[in-house]
This record gives structure tokens, sequence and C-alpha cells, in this order.
């Protein structure tokens, strides 16, 4: 059974895949038997828990169904929690000690704002990748603590990033800083559909505006794809250099990964957006 779980476990880091080893800490009454008994779980609803589970004497399949949904909440939260029941068989404590990889983000474009951003990511912890098409921009000089850097077409290297490894989850997040927006319409075709945890595009309002236009009406992109795409990207610090401009931007991804509260340079021009939409369909 520890052979199964842990195999459970490092199935889940190779793809990059969040999970948790749950471990019954307290239980009493008819429960008591299940004390230190433990599984391994993952977000995913088509994925049973490996290990023990369902503990010892919980009866009734409505506790087991909320207890596991509850579980795949903490694994999806990607934080430890202490979840405790009181049940008719007795009571009990769950510690849910979760497996994470990293936050991988990937910066679309090597210029002026992309070193600062990469370096300030590095030491928040994440797993960086950059990408430029020219090699002077993407070197290893200019990102030496990135974990790669990637010279090459946008597209062709954004697909190639994909199909290496599964990095096109809900722990990756994509900013494009390029230096030209028909690159922000040939990286965001690739991306648009992918379950990233946040798209961002830095770009005046008026480009913002043109490249959006170019996706709907001559991309054929749903306007409600659009909605997901933060832009203009990151929180209004009133940003001017380069890493000050890198700070905003950080600050709007950690800002999502976290739940916290400050409003995005984004949000306006979403809700103007949205307003139109409503009038389109009145």
């Amino acid at each position: 059974m520890k052979r199964m779980m842990l195999a459970a476990l490092n199935q889940a880091v190779a793809a990059r895949e969040t999970a948790a080893l749950v471990t019954v800490i307290e239980a009493r009454g008819r429960l008591a038997p299940a004390l230190g008994t433990q599984w391994v779980v993952t977000a995913a609803a088509d994925r049973p828990p490996v290990g023990a589970w369902p503990p010892a004497a919980i009866t009734g399949a409505e506790a087991e169904m909320q207890i596991l949904a509850e579980l795949r909440q903490a694994v999806a939260g990607r934080e430890h929690r202490t979840l405790r029941y009181q049940l008719p068989d007795g009571d009990m404590a769950l510690f849910v000690e979760v497996q994470t990889h990293p936050s991988h983000l990937i910066v679309v474009g090597a210029g002026h704002i992309a070193a600062p951003l990469a370096a300030m990511a590095k030491i928040c912890d994440f797993e960086v990748s950059v990408l430029d098409d020219r090699v002077q921009y993407a070197n290893r000089k200019r990102f030496p603590t990135a974990d790669r850097v990637i010279a090459g077409a946008f597209r062709t290297e954004l697909q190639a990033l994909r199909e290496g490894r599964p990095m096109f989850d809900a722990g990756t997040y994509v900013v494009l800083v390029t230096r030209g927006h028909q690159y922000d319409v040939e990286s965001l075709l690739e991306l648009i559909d992918d379950p990233v945890a946040y798209i961002g595009m830095i770009g005046s309002q008026r480009r913002i505006r043109a490249v959006f236009e170019l996706l709907e009406h001559e991309c054929g992109l749903a306007p409600e794809k659009l909605d997901r795409i933060h832009a203009p990207v990151g929180i209004d610090i009133g940003a001017r250099t380069p890493a000050e401009i890198a700070v905003c931007i950080l600050a709007e991804i950690i800002n999502i990964q976290r739940g916290g509260r400050a409003p995005s340079l984004s949000h306006l021009l979403r809700s103007e957006r949205l307003t139109r939409l409503a009038r389109l369909t009145i």
C-alpha cells in the first residue's frame, strides 16, 4: 500500500499535478481504528484515491462523497489543511499535506521588461521560461537565472513547450511582452484554449483593442475567450521603469495566485467589452 501511494505521488510530480498525502490524525468512537491511516488524493474528480480509502468504519456514501469533495478542494487550493468531521460513527481529523510543483511563468518576449520580470519571478520561487525569436535577446547572458531560455518562432516554440512537458496547466502563468501586436496575436491563438491560470498582455489600450479586434473579427475568436486575457497587464502602482513594470506584473500574478483583492489594470477594459457585448445582445 505504501509503495502504491509513493508511486501515485511520484506520478503526480512527473505530470506537474498537485496531489496530497492525507493522514487520519485524530479518530474517536467507531472511527478509532482509522487513526494513522493514509491515502493519496488529487483534484481530479475522475481519479479515485490511492491507499486506505475510505477510512475504516465510515458508513454512508454521502459522508464519503462530502469528505472526498473537500479533500479535492484542499488540493486545488494548494495549501496544507486540517479538516475536522463530526460523523455518526465518531469524530475524525484529517491532515492534508499538499505536494505541489512550482508555479511556472512563461515570459513571451525577451525585451527590457522581461529581464527584471524573469529575475523577480525566480526569487519568488517560480519556474521560469523565456521565449523570443531573436537570439541576441533570448540568451543566457540576459537571463542567467531562468530555467530555460528559448530562441525561436513564438508559436512554434510554444507548441514545443506544450508537447515536451505538461506545462500549460493550472499552475502556469503566461505574460506577453513582445515587441509587436502581430506576435501577441500569434501567441494568443496558440494559448487561448489552454487551461493556464493566467494570460497577461502588455500594451497601451489602443494596441490591446487592436489585438482584440483582430482576434475577434479576422481570426474568428469568440469574444468571451478574450475576457480571460489580463490586458493592460498588472496592477496600477504608477510604474514607469522596466523594473517597476515588472513589479506590477508579478504583483498581479501573485494576487491571482493567492486570491488577493487588489484591482487589476485590465478591469476597466474588460468592463467596457462586457458592456458592449451586452448591448449587442439586447
